[in-house]
Order: structure tokens, then C-alpha cells, then sequence
């Protein structure tokens, strides 16, 4: 199978034995005599498959893989290794993902095999790569569909990012997607055949919070009747979505930024380091510069996370996209229940199109999927969609006083306002807390939290609720 292959090796004899072998096979052929020179003809020759050797001046063959890990550079690699130095190049294949190892003096027969597998891995790669570019330009990428400009610019952005080793930071309202963008970056990744975990750290208590990320030994603490593997070891060769990061205890921020730093976690209990190839992705709901601002995020945590940023649209600012994110959760829901529900109607698309959806697309999954059980099957109607949806067009901003908007006198203390407005919203979903903190863009436990504290003051005077 034809293609491109660029050759790694200082010795000057050796370079060229191999090159003529490979180039006897059918193989374009490049040299470069070690790793800077290699990098050099990488921004010329695009070679699909590379044999290099470990053992090379200024700079070796394990530093030359880790740099093209960190450029992003995906190219099956060969590791040449000399008699005695198999451990070695076993290591490098496992830790820096190397697709395999070949002792010399190298066996023809050997190499033959090695060349067409890692061509055969390249060509599965490209195909990759591109059927996902096709699917991003057709407005789906993963499991995010949108073809509005802003989702377009969502989907560039993964695909540039997605093949590197790069941390990301993802932001936005609540509900808006930023799992979906994790998962996509993850399954474009070099890690996708890997683990994806993902944690909310806003759902953890504080106390389990850390054995939850890094582990912990038997008798660590008690409860800890046996040795259990934090998510930092699941996630191994694989992804590791840090989900509310901005929830997550400040001590235990410095832990793991150390853990990111290093590539090494230690069980709770434990007392040897434990190394991690894992690729960190965070997300969070806050503004982030405002959660340095509360000393909610640790600034050097934040800067090791936002290596690259990418911003989720909150649905409102995208409504051309909601008829087809619509179709396409209707598809999956009919798969869930058993329904044969076809799309929108034209009543209710007018409805969803004109509605600000403050709880973005989970919001609209909900009420989708409330409207795919009551329809069953053919159209969803208007009477299809609850009552707490209002079943008809509601501006953003509407002036006239009802169920749905808030009185608020001047003078009003604050914290009363918010009271209102946290009990207003509520009373809007029938008193599910858990859709009440979406489209708050507030924790659940943050909710409980503050209805605790409403709780032990209940003669506290609040705001005018119209």
C-alpha cells in the first residue's frame, strides 16, 4: 500500500540502508537525522507513517514523540530499538502511544508487515478526520447538531483542538451542551478509542471529593473497606471531563493541579505515585474571571485548564438551529419510547421559536420529551406542550404583569429579590428543583443551599411577586 514515510535515525549508514528499503517497498521515503531535523521535515513532508530511532543528539527519540503529541501531530510511529533496549522501547510505546516497536537489525519481512498495518491505521485515521469535517460542515458534529454561524464556529473549533493534547476549558449557560463538546473532542481525539469520564463536582460532597478523583487505599479513611481507583486512573489513555469545575473545593484545586502538572496521582492512603496519561477537559457555568474574583477558582488552576477556550451559544442566540436540534432529539426519543413521532408542528414550532428557552437545550429536550410520550405518534401539537411552557409565544422582555414576571419595590434588600425570583421559578416548573437550578444557571446544592437558609428565617419580608 503506497505512501509516505519519513525515517528517524542519526546513524548516517543506517538512515540510508532503511531509507532504500523502504523506499524498495513502494514508499515515498524522507530522513532526517534526529528528532529538530524530523520536526523540520514535517512542515514540508507530510509523512503518514514514521520509523525512528530512540538513541539520536539534540534531541532524542522519546522528547521527538512527546513533541509531536503536543503539536497534535498524529502519525503512526514506529520505534527502532538496538539489542538490549526493548524495555525501553516497550515504554515508549505504551506511555507515549507509539504504535509499535521493531529491534534491529531489522527483518524485512517484519518491516513489510509494521509498514502496511500503521498505513492501514493512518488511512483509518484520515477517513476519521475527515467523515467528521463532512458531518461538522452538514451541521452535526457528535451529538451536537446546529448550522447557525455560531455553532459552525463551536464545530471549527473542536476539530482544531480535538486531534492535539491541549487542555480545554468549555463555558456556558447551563444546558447548553458542554458534555456534547467534551464527548466530540474526545472521540476526534487520539484518545477516542480510549475512556471518556466524566465527574460533576458539583455533585460530590466535599468529603468524597477527593477520593473520588484520585482513589484511595484500603483503611484509608472509614468506610474504605477496599482499594478503589479514582477517576484519574479510569480515564487512563483516555478523557477526563472535570464537569463545574468552579464547584470544587479550593484545597482541592491545588491537589489536582499538581496532578495535571506532573501526569501522577496518589491514592488517599497511598504512598507511591501512580502515572496518569490522561487528557483533562474542564467545564464550568461561571464566568470564570468572576470565579477568581469570589476565590471560587484558583487563577493558576484556571490558566492550566484554558490552554484553549471554547464558549457554548445559549439556545436563545441561535433559534435558527432549534427546529433542527428539535428533529433530531425526536429521533432519539422515539428510539427511547417506542413512539413514531415525525417533528414539529407548525404551531408548535412557531411556539419553540418564539419561547427564550432560559434552560437551553436540556430545557428543550425536557419539554420534548413530555410532548414525544403525550403525541405517540405523527406531529407534536400546541396541546402536547405543558402548561408551565406556556404553550405560546413569549417574548424575552414582557412588560405586562403575570404568573410569569416579578414585582420588585425600589429599596428592595437584595437577597429578598433573589428569594422572589428563586420562588418564582420554581412555582414555573411545579416545584422540580433540579430544572429550577438549570434555569437559574445555579449547582442543585447551591438551591437546596440557599432554600435552607429561606427556611430558617420564613417571616423574613419579600419581594412583590406579580
Amino acid at each position: 500500500m503506497p505512501g509516505r514515510v519519513l525515517v528517524v535515525e542519526d546513524v548516517a549508514s543506517q538512515r540510508s540502508d532503511m531509507a532504500e528499503i523502504v523506499s524498495s517497498l513502494g514508499y515515498q521515503v524522507e530522513t532526517a537525522g534526529d528528532g529538530l531535523e524530523a520536526l523540520e521535515k514535517l512542515g514540508s513532508f507530510s509523512a503518514q507513517v514514521i520509523l525512528t530511532d530512540l538513541v539520536m543528539p539534540r534531541m532524542e527519540g522519546t522528547a521527538f514523540l512527546r513533541e509531536l503529541g503536543v503539536r497534535g501531530i498524529c502519525i503512526p510511529t514506529i520505534v527502532l530499538t538496538s539489542y538490549g533496549s526493548i524495555d525501553h522501547a516497550i515504554s515508549t510505546v505504551h506511555d507515549l502511544k507509539a504504535f509499535w516497536f521493531l529491534e534491529k537489525p531489522i527483518h524485512h519481512r517484519t518491516l513489510v508487515t509494521l509498514l502496511d498495518r500503521a498505513m492501514e491505521q493512518q488511512h483509518l485515521l484520515e477517513e476519521k478526520e475527515n467523515l467528521g469535517r463532512q458531518l461538522s460542515y452538514q451541521g452535526v458534529l457528535g451529538d451536537l447538531v446546529g448550522d447557525s454561524p455560531s455553532m459552525k464556529d463551536v464545530f471549527s473549533l473542536i476539530r482544531q483542538v480535538a486531534p492535539t493534547t491541549a487542555s480545554v476549558l468549555i463555558t456556558g449557560e447551563s444546558g447548553t451542551g458542554k458534555e456534547l463538546v467534551a464527548r466530540a473532542i474526545h472521540s476526534l481525539s487520539p484518545q477516542g478509542a480510549g475512556p471518556f469520564v466524566a465527574v460533576n463536582c458539583a455533585a460530590l460532597p466535599e468529603t468524597l471529593m477527593e477520593s473520588e478523583l484520585f482513589g484511595h487505599e484500603r483503611g484509608a479513611f472509614t468506610g474504605a473497606v477496599e482499594r478503589r481507583a479514582g477517576c484519574f486512573e479510569q480515564a487512563r489513555n483516555g478523557t477526563l471531563l472535570l464537569d463545574e469545575i468552579g464547584e470544587m473545593p479550593v484545597g482541592t484545586q491545588a491537589k489536582l493541579l499538581r496532578v495535571i502538572e506532573e501526569s501522577k496521582v496518589r491514592r488517599l492512603g497511598g504512598s507511591a505515585d501512580i502515572p496518569v496519561a490522561v487528557r483533562v477537559l474542564a467545564s464550568t457555568n461561571r464566568d470564570p474571571e468572576n470565579a477568581i474574583k469570589e476565590r471560587m477558582l484558583r487563577e493558576d488552576l484556571y490558566y492550566r485548564l484554558n490552554v484553549f477556550h471554547i464558549v457554548m451559544p445559549p439556545l436563545r442566540t441561535h433559534k435558527q438551529d432549534i427546529v433542527t436540534i428539535a428533529n433530531a432529539l425526536i429521533r432519539g426519543l422515539n428510539k427511547k419510547h417506542g413512539t413514531r413521532v415525525t417533528n414539529l408542528g407548525e404551531e408548535a414550532r412557531t411556539c419553540f421559536e418564539a419561547y427564550s428557552w432560559p434552560g437551553n437545550v436540556r430545557e428543550l429536550r425536557n419539554v420534548l420529551e413530555r410532548a414525544v410520550i403525550l403525541a405517540g405518534i405523527g406531529d407534536i401539537q400546541v396541546r402536547h406542550l405543558p402548561v408551565s411552557f406556556n404553550a405560546r409565544p413569549v417574548p424575552v422582555a414582557n412588560p405586562v404583569t403575570d404568573e410569569s414576571s416579578l414585582q420588585i419595590r425600589v429599596g428592595s434588600p437584595l437577597t429578598e429579590v433573589e428569594e422572589a425570583y428563586i420562588r418564582l421559578t420554581l412555582k414555573h416548573t411545579n416545584n422540580n428543583r433540579r430544572r429550577a437550578a438549570d434555569i437559574l444557571g445555579i449547582c442543585l446544592r447551591t438551591l437546596h443551599n440557599k432554600l435552607r437558609s429561606y427556611e430558617s428565617d420564613s417571616r423574613k419580608p419579600r419581594a412583590a411577586v406579580g
